[in-house]
């Protein structure tokens, strides 16, 4: 096991620009190798299986972000926390905090991928599988629910890597698996003809050696925490602070299981309606949401780099760090979310040209969507490091205020009444709606906290 470092933390004296970058860089490396878990499996699915595959995995995507959910409530939770500790000066509760993060993602990992397994086929329609859909979608989401016990031990505990002042080994882990994956894919979906088994398959070994390589630093390698093996139990008492600080952060994570899932079945009932048919929309819209992910990953990895920084300095009091730090942190994911906007306006051709099919119609439909519904992406730049903000400094029902009213307030609801109006187009402008409203509530919210912040006690959930 190791020992624990007796030197000053960074986090509250070195300057913010230098802090940032060098947390915001692993951590948006991270993100982005998360989601190019999906878009590299999609990429070699176009092409060995065509967009019936694709559509495949768009319907069984659900089911990852579950299992992601339950990453984000352990792990950034206990991160939080941690960091919170960390900045207050108390150390003691490093081991229990991760021995907890062990017990709970291994447990809920298993619950999810037992539960995948033995309805698997009900759930599949659930989330919008059509007959043509099913086949790919059952072989797909089997041996992608093997990964699920990887996915939430794994990325739960690369929060608690950043928090302990080791966000490029935190990139380590999560840069092992995608390479594995890259390497994996084509041998198991062209030279074995494995299809969409393949993709599934190299996926989960791949998050597999993840998890591993994250393990063997919370051993063997931590700097301010240490665990040992008798930590690994329930601390019972610290639970609800765990959960509580995540749970906003999962809440955002399973409102986008909600929105996939009806997204999907609105666009297979008004796709059924049209020339296109239910299949193409689906899988179309599932390309238009690997690349917002791919979009959205970069802001998150920004925003959860500067979080030890966030919940360090509010911890220690420092006020102005934070102020400096969230300023920072909003000024690099508008700057990056408003280029975002402007290419996916300007030219969806170049991304969909990535997983064009054979049929026309596909490409057109899949260009059209890319541009209605990221066109105000900017917003983004402004809603998530705002929620990633309160859930930083320990205040996250206000953090979960604003992550079910951009998600479940709005979206949900504009998703099912536009089409009424104006068809399936309508799925497509739900999400503009969505941000531009979303937009003005957060900023009602940071405003109202930057003008408060140090007037008030710090506690203030």
């Amino acid at each position: 096991m190791s020992e624990v470092k007796a030197y000053a933390n960074p986090l509250g004296h070195e300057p913010i620009a230098r802090l940032i970058l060098r947390y915001a860089l692993p951590s948006v490396a991270s993100m982005l190798v998360t989601s190019l878990y999906n878009i590299v499996d999609q990429l070699y699915i176009a092409r060995g299986v065509g967009f019936l595959g694709n559509a495949a995995t768009t319907v069984t995507f659900p089911l990852v972000t579950v299992s992601l959910a339950l990453a984000l409530l352990i792990g950034i939770g206990s991160a939080a926390l941690l960091s919170l500790e960390l900045g207050r000066g108390n150390r003691d509760c490093g081991g229990k905090i991760i021995g907890n993060v062990f017990i709970l993602a291994a447990l809920s990992g298993i619950a999810i991928m037992a539960i995948t397994l033995i309805f698997q086929e009900p759930i599949l329609r659930a989330l919008g599988a059509t007959d043509a859909i099913m086949p790919h979608a059952k072989d797909y989401s089997f041996y992608i629910a093997t990964g699920f016990p990887f996915v939430v031990m794994g990325a739960g505990v690369s929060n608690i890597i950043r928090a302990d002042g080791s966000p490029r080994y935190s990139m380590l882990s999560m840069v092992s698996g995608a390479i594995l994956n890259i390497i994996l894919d084509p041998i198991f979906i062209f030279t074995l003809g494995m299809g969409t088994r393949g993709a599934a398959l190299a996926t989960a070994i791949s998050q597999a050696v993840s998890c591993l390589v994250a393990w063997y630093y919370i051993f063997f390698k931590a700097r301010f925490v240490r665990l040992s093996l008798r930590d690994i139990r329930l601390e019972l008492s610290l639970i609800p602070r765990q959960l509580g600080l995540g749970s906003a952060s999962c809440i955002n994570q399973f409102s986008m299981t909600v929105v996939n899932v009806v997204l999907n079945n609105t666009l297979r009932v008004y796709g059924a309606g049209t020339d296109l048919g239910a299949d193409i929309p689906i899988a179309a819209m599932g390309i238009v949401m690997k690349i917002n992910a791919i979009f959205i990953s970069v802001i998150l990895g920004v925003v959860i780099g500067a979080q030890p920084i966030l919940g360090y300095n509010y911890g220690a009091q420092n006020f102005e760090r934070v102020k400096k730090t969230f300023r920072m942190d909003m000024a690099i994911t508008f700057t990056v979310s408003l280029l975002a906007s402007i290419l996916f306006v300007t030219a969806p051709q170049f991304f969909v040209s990535f997983f064009r099919d054979e049929n026309p119609a596909f490409n057109e439909f899949a260009a059209k969507a890319m541009r209605i519904f990221l066109c105000c992406v900017f917003a983004a730049g402004v809603t998530i490091p705002s929620a990633n903000y309160f859930q930083a400094v320990g205040k996250p029902a206000k953090s979960m205020v604003l992550n079910m009213t951009r998600q479940l307030i709005f979206l949900v609801p504009s998703i099912v009444i536009l089409p009424a109006f104006i068809g399936l187009d309508g799925v497509l402008w739900a999400m503009p709606v969505t941000d531009l409203l979303a937009l003005g509530v957060t900023a009602y919210f940071i405003i109202r906290e930057m003008k408060s912040l140090g007037v008030r006690p710090a506690i203030d959930q």
